[in-house]
């Protein structure tokens, strides 16, 4: 299969894409569009529930953020529905406010993800280093892995034979033949087996009822007043962050799996361009859904916006026309799916005693505080801001200790030259200060920083506090060496950042 629904010609001619007349790419991402919806639909009520909403609510929004964002998105076969980190932002704003309020928290969240992305939010992507990403990825298969327990619980006997039997499928299935997805296989069988036998358990219709028609654009039930505004506008904004957040993260895991590139800003501005649409038709909004992703992706080898659209058409198709059959498929057999998911999401060789040994203390520190604060607050979007954090600090300290100073003084005695080597910065300048000798020198103080750098107003100002130490002594400064960047800089601040 192709990585690349276009080739270079194609992209200059504006010709159709290449896997349209590929009838194995056709048979690929159409059954994964159809694994991917019946995966959705249970996740989708769950979402609901979360939300306090009906369950048609989150079937809605699952059914148009996919559609929309296959066509406006910017990365080739990501999932976009309804999610748990949006339905626990918005759940509240629902709670004391009501559904109208909800929704229009979902279009105002859509503006806001389009002014972020016109502004180029998504290129604060860079700065999430790669241990934070592995922790991202680790902390995702967790979340997923523990979301099915629940599932497991307080169930009848037969639920467990029924999960061992789906994973077994998905396992030994694909060395048969990899023409269809195992998942969906399992999902058929389990289902038929179910069925056929009468056995009693937990099924997708015992999550909530299926619509029976699609659904009608409208405006939200909301005054159009400031008030209104004011009070929508905390959840929207919380709601724009973590949804950009988990859909740029799950972007760039996805162009590392299919190694290709995606347009980051495309799919900010798709994001929200897909949460007005919902919110207009009466859906909770969404953002990427990172298990479904790895479904369609990962285990299902999907690469092209086929298969997102389908996932959404094939939701609505499932709920509407093949209601009743759909609710009969046993719920073990989605949890089987999910919990393969998991184990291939799982970065097994980060943890892995010969990577942990080889692996950086503050690598490893990294990827563990990620996992733990998502884990922990079920909230990927957090664990990531925090992982982040965390390893800007410790770059910051390990950085901080490579400013060096040495001195050399003339034979005559009466010059000293201060040889400055390193990165000047907040970290490493605070220490600039204390390693020259003010009272011993001689009259004539050369700081040589050919082999060093200025990178901020903290270190221009570390520089002019020794300049002028120097000077209330008697003694006569010049600092030399200074490339063009740190000369433009040094230039513009030194003298302007003290009050007197």
């Amino acid at each position: 299969m192709p990585t690349s629904a276009w080739t270079p010609t194609a992209r200059l001619r504006g010709l159709k894409p290449v896997w349209l007349n590929n009838p194995k790419v056709w048979r690929t991402e159409i059954l994964a569009g159809l694994v991917v919806a019946l995966a959705l639909i249970p996740e989708a009520i769950s979402f609901s529930i979360i939300a306090g909403v009906d369950p048609a609510v989150g079937l809605f929004a699952s059914f148009t953020m996919a559609v929309v964002i296959s066509v406006v998105g910017g990365r080739r076969a990501m999932i976009s529905a309804a999610t748990g980190a949006v339905a626990l932002v918005i759940a509240p704003l629902n709670r004391d406010h009501g559904l109208g309020y909800l929704i229009a928290a979902v279009i105002l969240a859509g503006i806001i993800q389009i002014a972020l992305g016109s502004l180029g939010v998504a290129k604060l992507m860079r700065f999430v280093p790669r241990s934070v990403m592995v922790g991202f990825v680790n902390a995702l298969a967790i979340l997923i892995f523990t979301t099915q327990v629940p599932e497991l619980r307080d169930v009848p006997w037969a639920v467990y034979p029924l999960l061992v039997g789906g994973l077994a499928l998905m396992v030994f299935f694909p060395r048969i033949t990899k023409a269809v997805p195992a998942p969906l296989v399992s999902i058929v069988i389990l289902t038929a087996i179910t069925v056929a036998a009468g056995i009693a358990v937990p099924t997708v219709g015992d999550k909530g009822e299926l619509p029976s028609s699609l659904p009608v654009p409208g405006l939200p039930d909301v005054p159009f007043t400031m008030d209104t505004l004011t009070i929508i506008a905390p959840y929207a904004f919380a709601m724009a962050l973590v949804g950009l957040m988990e859909s740029l993260m799950t972007a760039k895991l996805v162009d590392d799996i299919t190694d290709t590139h995606s347009s980051k800003t495309r799919e900010s501005i798709g994001q929200g361009i897909a949460n007005i649409v919902t919110g207009f038709f009466g859906g909770m909004g969404g953002c990427a859904m990172i298990g479904q992703t790895m479904i369609n992706v990962k285990v299902s080898g999907a690469r092209t916006r086929l298969s997102t659209f389908l996932a959404g058409a094939f939701l609505m198709v499932l709920c509407i026309v093949f209601g009743p059959v759909v609710s009969d498929i046993p719920m073990a057999a989605l949890v089987a799916v999910m919990v393969m998911v998991s184990f291939a999401t799982f970065d097994w060789h980060s943890i892995a005693p010969k990577t942990l040994k080889r692996m950086p203390a503050g690598e490893i520190t990294v990827m563990v505080i990620t996992v733990v604060v998502v884990v922990a607050t079920d909230n990927l979007a957090i664990g990531v801001v925090v992982g982040s954090v965390t390893a800007m600090i410790i770059f910051a300290k390990r950085v901080a200790h490579l400013a060096h100073v040495s001195a050399v003084s003339d034979p005559d005695g009466t010059t000293v030259v201060y040889s400055v080597t390193g990165e000047l910065f907040f970290a490493s300048s605070n220490d600039l200060v204390g390693q020259f000798d003010y009272a011993d020198d001689p009259d004539r103080i050369v700081i040589d920083l050919s082999a060093a750098h200025i990178w901020d107003a903290s270190s221009v100002a570390a520089l002019d506090a020794i300049e002028t130490k120097y000077v209330q002594r008697g003694k006569t400064v010049e600092i030399i060496g200074l490339n063009d960047p740190s000369a433009d800089l040094h230039g513009k601040l030194s003298g302007e950042l003290t009050s007197h």
